[in-house]
């Protein structure tokens, strides 16, 4: 087999723009993230400008060097590597690599426990951020995505996807569309739709941003519920809001690390993640699933509106304790 020579820079920008047309936007976003790691390695550790001479040693020497460096979990460790295992055998297909190199991309086998992720943002740390959005930034696009991702339980792709024409305000509810035809996408396609009951506090906000703050754009002949004065908020920018309101010194104006806030890097626009104690969209959106779980919401209720099935939900979602679930069991001793 001839190689044809090509530098790992050029290669991620091939790779996705072969899947854009084939995965959601969400997808792109994660691939892109985790193999932005493994150019790194090669630029500046392997020196690497030729995927063509890629052998399973330096993957193995990657795969030790991103652990090391990210401090990584094993269940995080195991999805960069099978990320980078789809790259791999992607780049086959287009002789950029030895035939069946994507085999020696080794990633760890979890355990149950390894398995289960444990970021989260807990109940009381939501109303503290909620309640300071409502008091100093009302209707603000912050406070409509925060109210999203915790009331809703919605991916940050589904917030994102979402234009004016499916909140109805009568009915009180969202309606979720896979339109891959205009360019937004759900993680699920099609399995992903559904309508989202709304409650009267988040219809009040949403009412007030709409007619108030929303920046009135249309982009491609829709107009996007959650917008800037660009266009259609980027699902880099829904992220945004989530790792800002998060750090804890914007609602307290106080460290829990002990730092200086003026010379803090994490208390820049730009620079919020990397506050150790804010967390991603993800967290608070296992934070909502769980809280609801412990009001004692059905877990079929639940999965239905974050489009979770029971057995991933009940593997990767639900925080609660044995004694917690113990004594929302309880409730039903009498019907026995």
């Amino acid at each position: 087999m001839s190689l044809e020579p090509i530098e790992p820079e050029r290669a991620l920008e091939l790779y996705i723009a072969d899947r854009e047309n084939n995965v959601s936007q969400a997808t792109i976003y994660s691939h892109r993230s985790r193999l932005g790691h493994f150019i790194r390695w090669c630029n500046d550790e392997a020196e690497i400008t030729n995927l063509n001479n890629l052998s399973g040693r330096q993957l193995h020497e990657f795969r030790i060097w991103r652990r090391m460096e990210g401090d990584l979990s094993p269940a995080t460790e195991k999805t960069q590597m099978d990320t980078l295992r789809v790259f791999i055998k992607w780049l086959e297909s287009i002789d950029g690599v030895e035939q069946d190199l994507h085999t020696k991309v080794l990633s760890p086998t979890l355990s149950g426990d390894d398995n289960i992720r444990d970021e989260m943002l807990d109940s009381d740390r939501a109303e503290q951020i909620l309640t300071y959005l409502e008091k100093y930034e009302y209707a603000s696009r912050p406070h409509v995505v925060i109210t999203l991702m915790w009331h809703t339980m919605m991916r940050v792709g589904e917030i994102h996807a979402l234009d004016c024409g499916d909140y109805d305000s009568v009915n009180q509810s969202l309606q979720v569309v896979h339109r891959p035809e205009s360019g937004t996408t759900l993680k699920n396609q099609k399995k992903g739709e559904r309508f989202v009951a709304l409650s009267d506090e988040v219809c009040e906000i949403l009412d007030n941003w709409m007619e108030k703050t929303r920046p009135a754009v249309t982009e491609d002949g829709r107009k996007p519920l959650i917008s800037t004065s660009e266009g259609r908020a980027h699902t880099t920018t829904l992220r945004g809001d989530c790792y800002r309101y998060t750090r804890p010194c914007v609602i307290t104006r106080e460290c829990p690390h002990g730092r200086d806030l003026n010379e803090c890097e994490a208390n820049s626009y730009d620079s919020a993640s990397e506050c150790p104690s804010t967390v991603n969209p993800h967290a608070l959106r296992r934070g909502g699933i769980t809280h609801a779980l412990q009001e004692g919401w059905p877990m079929k209720a639940v999965g239905d509106r974050a489009n979770v099935s029971e057995k991933v939900l009940s593997m990767h979602y639900d925080s609660r304790t044995e004694e917690e679930k113990m004594e929302q069991r309880r409730e039903y001793l009498d019907d026995l």
